[in-house]
């Protein structure tokens, strides 16, 4: 939870664009003066794909969701049955010159809020972050940190603290950091990881990590975030006696707020985040509650 005498990763996610952006600059220094024509028109384009992201951003229509498909250049915006032919033709007018990069794609049904993993919990007063959505046959759960479920048993998706999430049936911190939380509405778990762009990340099953592995974070301060695991069965000590053994050491940033929250690799779902140094301007380490214990310990597995 967000406390600010605390150093863990307690309480909007950076662009993927951005980082697509340095690739093609790295790429622009080394080619040869021939290719330079080519660089300049993919920087051109990633650009575009930028523009008209945020574009859709500020058109504000509710009832639409969209992420950026590099390799076909497109923004793809999924567009529910409340989403009107007036609003589309709004969002088209709003990407302006950039309205050939649209791809509009309709769904059944309306979009409604869901919490997935990565997204903000709340309960007294602070915020951490979602792990990942579980179950155990027809009862659904949440998994996020223990010393976030440590400090409270009733936890929201507002910070109101009038949109029930559910109440704690479990919380092991220190030693561990892992808690669980039993979905008030089984209908709104999402077994997917949000990714910060308007899009999710479906999570299929849970594994463990390796040295060298390429990573990614989901958490409601920062948003998604990627890096590499460094090392593994590390030992933390946060102070007070909050000791935790087995963590998962990476160099992916977080900071208060993301506590909970998503690590994964493609759609394998691999730690919660524990906490660290350092925060997502400078850099920093992470440490990662390994997912499979949790799991284990609370007999759940992702769907």
């Amino acid at each position: 939870m967000n406390r600010p005498s605390q150093n863990r990763r307690l309480t909007k996610g950076t662009r993927a664009l951005a980082v697509l952006g340095a690739l093609v600059a790295a790429t622009a220094l080394a080619a040869p003066t021939s290719s330079a024509q080519s660089a300049d028109t993919a920087r051109a384009g990633v650009a575009a794909l930028a523009a008209t992201s945020d574009a859709v951003l500020d058109a504000d229509v509710a009832g639409t969701a969209w992420y950026t498909d590099q390799a076909t250049g497109k923004v793809v915006v999924t567009a529910d049955e409340s989403v009107s032919s007036d609003e589309i033709a709004a969002l088209r007018k709003a990407a302006g010159a950039n309205a050939a990069h649209l791809k509009i794609e309709r769904t059944a049904g309306k979009i409604n809020k869901l919490i997935a993993g990565g997204q903000a919990i709340y309960a007294g007063g602070g915020r951490c972050s979602l792990g990942f959505n579980v179950r155990s046959g027809s009862t659904y759960y949440a998994l996020t940190a223990g010393h976030c479920t440590d400090s409270a048993s009733t936890w929201y998706t507002n910070s109101a603290n009038t949109a029930l999430l559910g109440s704690r049936t479990g919380s092991s911190f220190p030693t561990n950091d892992y808690g669980i939380i039993r979905h008030s509405n089984a209908s709104a778990a999402d077994g997917r990881v949000y990714l910060y762009n308007g899009s999710y990340r479906d999570i299929t099953g849970a594994g463990n990590a390796y040295v060298g592995q390429s990573v990614q974070r989901s958490g409601s301060t920062t948003g998604l975030r990627g890096g590499t695991v460094t090392g593994l069965n590390a030992t933390v000590n946060y102070g007070n006696g909050d000791i935790v053994y087995g963590l998962i050491q990476t160099n992916v940033c977080a900071e208060p707020g993301d506590s909970g929250g998503a690590m994964f690799a493609g759609s394998t779902a691999l730690g919660l985040t524990s906490g660290g140094s350092g925060n997502c301007s400078t850099g920093g380490t992470t440490f990662f509650q390994p997912v499979t214990e949790a799991l284990s310990a609370y007999g759940v597995s992702v769907f």
